[in-house]
């Protein structure tokens, strides 16, 4: 479905992303995880092909993302950090607009875009500005405006950011929904909700794939050590006399616990072996009465800790810079407006000055 092929962008001295290659299975979703700066938009604006990469290539089912731009944006639908919307427009007037730039033949528009707002809920504010809906709202309009030409691949781009808790699950349940007709690749910092909602994770460190597999195998390939908590009734020193000639352990550290005459017991063994039957077997022949017993377990943030420790820029470096002739081409109407806006204050400001030195220098005369 999608191919990534040794990619790199580099801008100057900065590398944003550095030799990067991966593939998108269909009919799966995908997480993309990554820190600030660590390359996850700049890699997702090269697969749109909103920007070029210095090396590599992309291919969206087959179709190279240069050489064939049309085709391969066909299969694509992009919804950015921040959605693309048109605010003075009405939600069904952009989505209309949206499936005209998309080339959407003309007797199906209607339609499309009524199914896609029934699709993702927008039905009810279609003729509402998109300037006055809730940010939950509007990150769904952006959604629908990815939908438009029912293309086969959806690029995401935190679509979660920004929302309150019950957003969040609604934005979840959705992207549940679509993955049953589209292949979805998605960025995130909320790690809880990519384990709850991808089949495959990626993480990306300093512009290159640390680490690929599902929430299991990630779990599997970094639990190198196995973990065992038990909280038992008894003393420390009977704890280490009976654990201390154990099989399998290669650490030990009991420390009181929260219970009365009760202790912790925090138990590392080597490679990933279960002893927790040896252990209870050890502690319940000595009269020491278990009253729990849990295994450790790494979870996806202690993983994405470890994969990502050191990877944050350094103080006053760059993260994913921009040419600066691609800045001036971007810059949008509001921005000429603030532009003119600062222009006009500045303005005054120097002609308020003037007329208060002119005050004065006629208030001296006059004393004189």
């Amino acid at each position: 479905m999608i191919q990534v092929e040794h990619i790199s962008k580099r801008y100057g001295d900065h590398v944003a992303v550095d030799d990067l290659s991966f593939t998108v299975e269909k009919g799966q979703i995908y997480g993309f995880l990554g820190p600030n700066g660590a390359g996850k938009s700049t890699t997702m604006n090269i697969m749109t092909g909103y920007i070029a990469a210095s090396s590599g290539t992309v291919k969206i089912n087959g179709f190279d993302i240069l050489r064939e731009p049309e085709k391969a944006k066909k299969c694509i639908g992009y919804l950015p950090e921040i959605p693309p919307l048109y605010t003075d427009m009405t939600v069904y007037e952009f989505l209309l607009f949206v499936a005209e730039l998309k080339k959407v033949p003309g007797r199906e528009r209607k339609d499309q875009v009524e199914e896609i707002m029934d699709k993702v809920q927008l039905t009810d504010v279609e003729r509402r500005l998109i300037r006055n809906l809730s940010k939950g709202y509007k990150q769904r309009v952006g959604l629908a405006q990815a939908l438009i030409g029912y293309p086969d691949v959806l690029i995401l781009d935190e679509p979660m950011v920004g929302l309150d808790p019950k957003q969040i699950l609604e934005m979840r349940d959705l992207i549940k929904e679509l993955s049953r007709e589209h292949t979805i690749l998605l960025s995130s910092h909320i790690l809880s909700e990519v384990s709850a909602v991808c089949d495959h994770i990626m993480i990306i460190s300093k512009g290159q794939l640390a680490a690929s597999g599902s929430p299991e195998e990630l779990q599997e390939r970094m639990q190198a050590k196995a973990e065992l908590e038990v909280t038992v009734l008894g003393k420390k020193e009977k704890a280490e006399e009976v654990l201390r000639d154990m099989d399998g352990i290669e650490s030990c550290t009991i420390e009181p616990s929260e219970e009365a005459d009760s202790i912790k017991i925090r138990l590392c063994t080597s490679g990933n072996t279960d002893i927790r039957r040896e252990v209870s077997v050890a502690l319940s022949g000595a009269g020491m009465p278990i009253l729990s017993m849990s295994r450790l377990e790494k979870s996806l943030e202690d993983i994405f800790l470890e994969l990502t420790e050191n990877a944050e820029p350094e103080d006053g470096e760059e993260i994913e810079p921009e040419d600066e002739e691609y800045e001036k081409e971007d810059m949008t109407e509001a921005d000429d407006e603030n532009l003119e806006h600062e222009s006009s204050n500045s303005d005054e400001a120097e002609n308020a000055e003037s007329g208060q030195k002119d005050t004065e220098c006629g208030k001296e005369e006059s004393k004189q």
